[in-house]
């Protein structure tokens, strides 16, 4: 069954619990150029028999211009014209590129999504932000456009490492805290075994927190206020994500507590303990040693400064989260001292 979901210029259609059967009944396949990667293309090749594919090395090392060229060049050859769509197969690297690359091609062309890791489900492919990194700094080039349409198919999930299965779950944890202090309980009683085990389980945590983010863009498509609130974890996050190697929700993971850290400092928040107990309990890290002067290097150049202020997500109690406002300066000597 089909939901659509209007935000300010455009409106997408979700296809929640649905199959890629239903594909045939959204697009046109001749006209349609499906993106995704190796891995994905190899774990489900027969899915792609009779498709027009465009397959691209896997990673977020890729998520970069370079990768951007190729598929357009691709494109090109392949005679795509204003009337073609593009549909992203994959987790959050694929739907950034996809939607990246149909925002820009012949100056916009419809696009679509199929998110294949609980990461793509809940968070990645919604809310309209598409773009690329460069070098360590984390989408620092985008637009923030919709797609047409996406769809769940929970099976192909079956295919995911155990550890995209952990990566997912950090934006399960994060919405839970910044939005649903009930679903922030739900998960406490669980393990992540339950979830992949127990299709309907999952079919209702992934609906419950695509209607998160949906409600909060939906409010705040263009990110002026309570859109940025879905950031926790992130600034700390993406400045070591990159500089460490480190999967987007190891990185969000780690983000969290330090943020949580800095919460109890500065608004005497008092369920960090929980939250970095939850984080552990579905086996992502909770703590990395790093160089304290480069992550702030690189987090000066966070898209959510404003001059010599960040505004950071902070909660006020567990399904509460809040933007605070810091001076770069006392956050420099904040994140020194959270070794």
């Amino acid at each position: 069954m089909v939901q659509t979901y209007k935000f300010s210029n455009a409106a997408t259609d979700f296809y929640f619990n649905s199959s890629l059967k239903e594909l045939g009944k959204i697009i046109d396949r001749k006209h349609t150029f499906f993106i995704t990667d190796q891995h994905i293309f190899k774990a489900h090749e027969k899915k792609f028999k009779g498709l027009n594919t465009i397959v691209i090395p896997a990673g977020e090392e890729h998520k970069k211009q370079s990768t951007v060229d190729d598929i357009i060049l691709k494109l090109i050859q392949s005679k795509a014209d204003r009337k073609s769509v593009l549909v992203g197969v994959g987790g959050g690297v694929i739907t950034d590129l996809t939607g990246y690359v149909a925002s820009v091609y012949m100056r916009g062309i419809r696009f679509g999504f199929v998110p294949t890791t609980v990461l793509g489900l809940v968070d990645a492919s919604i809310g309209g932000k598409n773009g690329i990194d460069v070098g360590v700094y984390k989408n620092m080039v985008g637009v923030i456009r919709q797609p047409s349409f996406i769809l769940h198919d929970l099976a192909l999930l079956q295919s995911l490492p155990q550890k995209e299965w952990q990566n997912g779950f950090a934006e399960v944890i994060k919405h839970a805290c910044i939005k649903d202090a009930t679903m922030f309980k739900e998960l406490e009683q669980h393990q992540l075994s339950d979830y992949q085990k127990n299709k309907t389980l999952l079919a209702d945590l992934v609906r419950r927190n695509a209607l998160i983010k949906i409600k909060v863009v939906q409010k705040d498509e263009f990110e002026k206020g309570d859109r940025r609130l879905l950031n926790f974890g992130h600034t700390i996050g993406h400045a070591i994500e990159t500089q460490y190697a480190l999967m987007h929700g190891e990185a969000v993971s780690i983000g969290m507590v330090y943020a949580c850290d800095i919460a109890q400092q500065l608004k005497g928040f008092a369920g960090k303990e929980r939250v970095r107990s939850l984080i552990a309990q579905y086996q992502l890290p909770t703590h990395i040693n790093f160089d304290a002067a480069k992550v702030f290097e690189v987090l000066t150049m966070d898209k959510k400064r404003v001059q010599k202020e960040m505004n950071f997500v902070l909660l006020e109690k567990i399904g509460k989260g809040v933007v605070h406002p810091i001076p770069l300066k006392r956050l420099e000597s904040i994140i020194k001292k959270l070794q």
